[in-house]
């Protein structure tokens, strides 16, 4: 039972090593201690402020970045408009250049089918009058085969030109 209530004398020399054990301690572990904890302190601290500071940096490079993705979209719109009016430019230069190609032949065929009709119209009125000039040949020499139907005939004619 000695443990449980302790004489004097060992109570005396326990609180005398304790003291020089928490003197030694206060003296010489403490300070390093107090110092690690410190240290350690002023690192967790300087590490969230660096956290902090990393966390504001990555919400200004998320907002640059949402930033520049809009500017990207809109200069893709404006690529993409511009592209639009440049094959609707193309498209309409292609019709109008195709319309005036297309009126340029027809004009052309036309002249062209004009030219033949003219041209034709002209063999059939020369071969027309060839066998007219046949024909009247035929008949003149049948006709005026005799002296008196060919003075007959000029007098006639004379005669025409004078009432003209």
């Amino acid at each position: 039972m000695e443990l449980i209530s302790p004489d004097f004398g060992f109570f005396f020399w326990m609180v005398i090593a304790f003291g020089i054990v928490f003197f030694c301690l206060a003296k010489f572990a403490f300070p390093v201690i107090g110092k690690a904890l410190k240290q350690r302190e002023e690192k967790i601290t300087e590490a969230l402020e660096q956290a902090e500071r990393t966390h504001e940096e990555m919400r200004n490079l998320q907002a640059k970045n949402e930033e520049l993705l809009q500017q990207a979209r809109e200069e893709r719109e404006e690529m993409l408009a511009e592209a639009r009016q440049y094959r609707d430019k193309i498209i309409e230069e292609a019709k109008t250049k195709a319309k005036d190609e297309t009126n340029r032949l027809v004009e052309s065929a036309k002249e062209t089918i004009e030219n033949e009709r003219k041209a034709a119209m002209t063999d059939i009125k020369n071969e027309i009058a060839n066998i007219s000039i046949k024909i009247a040949e035929k008949i003149l020499e049948k006709e005026l085969s005799t002296d008196e139907a060919q003075l007959k005939y000029i007098n006639e004619i004379i005669k025409e030109t004078d009432n003209q």
